[in-house]
């Protein structure tokens, strides 16, 4: 089942200090919530009752049946709580009415769900189990479900600047870049994304990019309740196509770029770049977009604040340096006669474009500029050229590219910035789309040195299969091209091979800290991976 598919859950811990008591082993919803009567919801959404005979009227439901919290699992439902369950995304998969039961016996006091979930007979008993559960139906609970969330949470993102992060690469390294100036300009700031979740300094780990909308909802009147200002979202397209920020208002809407991705779940690259579009429908106040590809450029309209690293745009980059470290140091020209010599300590132009639309996104939200690019220059992003250093003589590097774009991408700014050859561990992930696997192949053959052709998460999928279809692509060259299956041992095999002046880049997995493999998870850290055998080269 596709991660972006799944639902998440709401009961999660703190994994990484400094740690905020009150965080640990609760769920991820404010402290106090004010009481939302049934019929309130019934009336925002159009919803009908099971059993009366007229819409949303006070006398079919009690105005007395007060929700206090939003769920679509039955198995995290708090006394409460509206149940909304959905139908399966999976065709043949349960429905979320068959979890009714659970959920009304964890306090739920309501349920939402569509006219094929009414019927259930595990919703009939559950309801007859516990006679005055109202239940509402609506031919698309998953549409409404955002503006539900939204009401029944306070409407949280009025209440700070959520500034949304779209686009297929780059949504993690922007959103930690604009974090990161946030903060050095004052701003009080939370973090929605890939990597984590984080809450002021209270840092969680994340499921997927977009949490679905309860949890959402959930987690910025959270954040509003514990004093946070600003907050950088990645914006998945399958949080746009499913409606999961549905009800959430956008202080800024930003656009990285787009490249091949997720055609297993879109039809086509015009239906991706449709659901990636969907931000810039009106709900955000101010949009950024980055004008260096031709979606970005569709995106303009006459408010539109552009970027580009180096063409006609509101801001632009001259005068780019690099060091050996990775480092780059740039001119940031921007509106009103912004010129201030900046950094990224990240290689690549790409890391430019992102750190010019960090600067964008933060300004347009009102932060002083300067402040922006000093704190900027001290951000890093995990996995995300992430370096790992035990002493060894030549570079290495962890990185989460998993497309062809970012492939290209990486390994030529990798090259550009080593004196000798480039050993590349790459593999690509099961279930899911698996056109990119040879493309993804061709484009690190044609500027590795070497390339090992491991597994990355096969999740249901035959490894060597996957591994196949890379090396199909492989085969335009020029790179010597080795297959071994095992990641640990394809990362030691690479580390071996390197000499002084060399880059060893382990790509694909980035910051996951799991690898699946024929349905069963366990531990697995490229970073660490690779920093234990570079310690086991120096003893």
């Amino acid at each position: 089942m596709p991660a972006e598919h799944q639902q998440t859950r709401t009961r999660l811990r703190i994994v990484t200090a400094p740690v905020t008591p009150s965080l640990v082993d609760t769920p991820l919803r404010p402290a106090h919530t004010a009481p939302t009567a049934v019929p309130a919801l019934v009336a925002l959404v159009g919803a009908t009752v099971q059993g009366c005979s007229t819409q949303g009227r006070s006398a079919d439901i009690s105005e007395q049946t007060m929700v206090t919290g939003i769920t679509v699992r039955g198995q995290e439902a708090l006394p409460g709580d509206l149940f909304v369950a959905l139908p399966s995304l999976i065709p043949g998969r349960a429905h979320g009415a068959d979890f009714a039961g659970i959920a009304c016996s964890g306090g739920a006091i309501a349920v939402l769900t569509d006219p094929a979930g009414a019927r259930r007979p595990a919703l009939a008993a559950a309801i007859a189990a516990r006679p005055g559960i109202p239940v509402l139906v609506h031919p698309d609970p998953r549409s409404v479900l955002g503006t539900l969330s939204a009401l029944v949470y306070g409407n949280p993102s009025t209440r700070l600047a959520v500034l949304g992060i779209t686009g297929t690469a780059g949504k993690t390294t922007t959103a930690y870049l604009l974090e990161a100036g946030l903060r050095a300009a004052g701003a009080h700031t939370g973090l929605l994304g890939t990597v984590a979740v984080r809450i002021g300094e209270a840092l969680l780990p994340s499921t997927f990019t977009t949490p679905e909308a309860p949890q959402l909802q959930a987690l910025l009147a959270l954040m509003v309740e514990r004093g946070v200002t600003h907050v950088p979202i990645e914006v998945s397209s399958h949080a746009l196509a499913l409606g999961r920020v549905n009800g959430t208002t956008f202080a800024v809407g930003a656009f990285t770029n787009l490249s091949q991705d997720h055609l297993d779940f879109h039809t086509d690259l015009e239906d991706y770049f449709a659901a990636k579009a969907m931000l810039f429908d009106g709900r955000a106040r101010a949009e950024v977009v980055c004008i260096d590809d031709v979606w970005g450029q569709r995106l303009v309209t006459g408010k539109t604040t552009t970027v580009s690293l180096t063409g006609d745009a509101t801001w632009h980059a001259t005068d780019i340096t690099a060091a050996h470290s990775g480092t780059q140091e740039f001119r940031a020209l921007g509106p009103d006669g912004f010129d201030q010599r900046s950094a990224v300590r990240l290689p690549g132009p790409f890391n430019v474009t992102n750190a010019l639309l960090a600067l964008a996104v933060g300004h347009t939200a009102g932060a002083d500029p300067v402040l922006l690019a000093r704190g900027i220059a001290t951000a890093e992003v995990p996995g995300r050229m992430q370096r790992v250093d035990r002493g060894q003589g030549f570079l290495a590097l962890v990185d989460y590219a998993h497309k062809p774009a970012a492939v290209a991408a990486l390994l030529d700014a990798v090259r550009a910035q080593v004196p000798g050859r480039l050993l590349v561990v790459l593999g690509c992930g099961g279930d899911r789309d698996t056109t990119k696997r040879p493309l993804m192949g061709a484009q690190a053959a044609r500027r590795a040195d070497l390339l090992v052709v491991t597994d990355d998460n096969p999740r249901t999928e035959d490894p060597a299969a996957i591994r196949a279809s890379m090396l199909t692509g492989a085969a335009v060259g020029p790179a010597e091209v080795v297959e071994i299956g095992d990641r640990a041992e394809a990362i030691a095999y690479a580390v071996s091979r390197a000499r002084p002046g060399d880059a060893v880049v382990v790509a694909g997995k980035g910051h996951e800290s799991g690898q699946e493999v024929h349905g069963v998870k366990r531990p697995f850290v490229d970073a660490d991976v690779l920093a234990a055998r570079l310690d086991g080269m120096n003893p």
